[in-house]
């Protein structure tokens, strides 16, 4: 039997990709009626809570992993953990199982949005052609992020709660043995044993950050969940700084532009699921708008991600500057988010103009999205390309998760005040509420323009194509 193209491998590795997306946002239409069935209203915010702890505590881990063992066999890992939770979240009787259920979905689905970034690597080592084709990876995830709640809209209307879950398990199942079937991702062998203790110290501690971002716990738990991540963050921190292999090098970060490419993805994660989270609640609670109907006014956002994200690749294929390309992406955010703050203010029931300044936000966005993840793999040795992938992606997640808590207990705040002076109706309440919250994006929006300079590279061949040493670039 032969074995699979790079185009079938490249397809599997989209598809992936798309079901890790979507199952981050594919339940905020499906959890009512999970809730109607299986109860435990309570449990609720934990079903994705669950998910994107696990997913992104585990992200430095299959790095790692990817770096010692290749990437195929992490990613096989991966795919066979997530098909199984999703098989499990769809079988769950309760909600306790549920958000289980969830917790183990997320361990693979944490390996799924790395894993299949570097697959690519190894498929395309040609630095133009992976370029073009993170171009692709980017407008896909992208993409599946955004119609995540109004996929789980769809399935709603012809089928029940579970095939939210169900439907990735033929899927999956179907890239599993495409995968297991090609040869990419050549191990290296290990000269030093794997850093057990600095995963789980690093893992302890960002899953206790995402805990202090649950209002639900009550503010005395916050913050204890929140000393204890910081606490387990440095003890973490001063274990790799003495074991030989730590699970994340902290060297990593001597590279200036690797320390702006982290740094911009966090900003870069608040701006997305800020935008995601806020302005389909604003739509629906403000205007009253279905989930379909909100997914509607937010397609220029997917349309700006996915046109966008394929200039980018394209642009990186022709070998245009990576800090003029940030530079660009953080200012059509920024012009974007001002935008939708101006139409907040002064037109709030105007949803087609919001879907006007959504476009140059998803255009920012979608350049975005591959940029990150090629500085970071050009930016590092090619022995923890693996570990240098993963860091982007987890701090994305870890700065939209924090980003969407704080913006989130302001909003509320903001609510309450205005309910105390009286404001007219929740419509402007809630309005002009989403609008500070867009104001915060666009001052993320342009630290990230200030820092689009740092991920500047200088032009120089990569030591898996030329075999000479790693070059860390000023």
């Amino acid at each position: 039997m032969r074995a699979p193209s790079a185009t079938s491998i490249f397809a599997m590795l989209s598809l992936m990709l798309v079901l890790s997306g979507l199952d981050q946002t594919v339940l905020s239409t499906a959890l009512p009626s999970i809730v109607d069935s299986l109860h435990g209203q309570h449990l609720a915010p934990w079903v994705f809570s669950a998910y994107l702890m696990a997913s992104t505590a585990v992200m430095p881990l299959y790095g790692k992993l990817a770096d010692r063992w290749g990437v195929r066999r992490p990613l096989l890992v991966a795919t066979a953990i997530f098909t199984l939770g999703s098989l499990a979240c769809a079988l769950a009787t309760s909600m306790p199982a549920l958000v289980g259920a969830r917790a183990l979905q997320g361990l693979g689905g944490g390996g799924l949005m790395t894993m299949t970034m570097l697959a690519v690597t190894s498929i395309y080592p040609q630095p133009a052609e992976r370029g073009r084709r993170m171009g692709l990876l980017g407008a896909v995830y992208g993409i599946s992020t955004l119609v995540g709640p109004l996929v789980g809209g769809l399935l709603l209307q012809v089928a029940s709660w579970h095939w939210a879950f169900m439907i990735n398990v033929p899927l999956a199942g179907l890239a599993w043995l495409v995968m297991q079937r090609s040869a990419f991702g050549a191990s290296r062998p290990a000269q030093h044993r794997l850093d057990l203790a600095g995963a789980a110290l690093l893992a302890l501690g960002l899953t206790s950050l995402l805990l202090a971002t649950r209002g639900d716990l009550g503010a005395q738990s916050q913050w204890l969940a929140a000393a204890a991540g910081c606490a387990l963050l440095l003890a973490w921190g001063w274990l790799a700084s003495r074991v030989e292999d730590p699970v994340l090098p902290l060297t990593l970060f001597r590279s200036r532009p690797f320390a702006a490419t982290a740094a911009v993805s966090i900003l870069n994660g608040v701006a997305l699921f800020a935008t995601v989270v806020f302005l389909p609640l604003y739509l629906q609670r403000g205007l009253g708008y279905s989930a379909i109907g909100s997914a509607g006014h937010t397609f220029p956002l997917m349309l700006g991600v996915m046109l966008a994200a394929q200039v980018s690749g394209r642009a990186l294929r022709g070998g245009h500057s990576v800090g003029v390309l940030t530079a660009v992406a953080a200012a059509l955010m920024a012009l974007g988010f001002v935008g939708l703050t101006a139409v907040l203010w002064w037109a709030h029931v105007a949803a087609w103009a919001m879907g006007v300044a959504l476009f140059p936000v998803g255009a920012g966005l979608g350049l975005m999205f591959p940029l990150v993840t090629v500085v970071a793999q050009r930016s590092a040795p090619v022995a923890q390309m693996g570990v240098a992938t993963a860091i982007p992606v987890m701090l994305r997640s870890l700065g939209g998760a924090l980003g969407v808590a704080a913006l989130g207990e302001g909003l509320s705040r903001h609510m309450a005040q205005a309910s105390a002076a009286g404001i007219a109706s929740r419509e402007q309440a809630v309005a002009s509420g989403v609008a500070s919250i867009c104001l915060w994006c666009c001052l993320a929006a342009l630290a990230a323009l200030g820092l689009s300079r740092g991920m500047q590279l200088r032009p120089a061949a990569r030591p898996a194509e030329t075999g000479a040493p790693a070059k860390t670039p000023a």
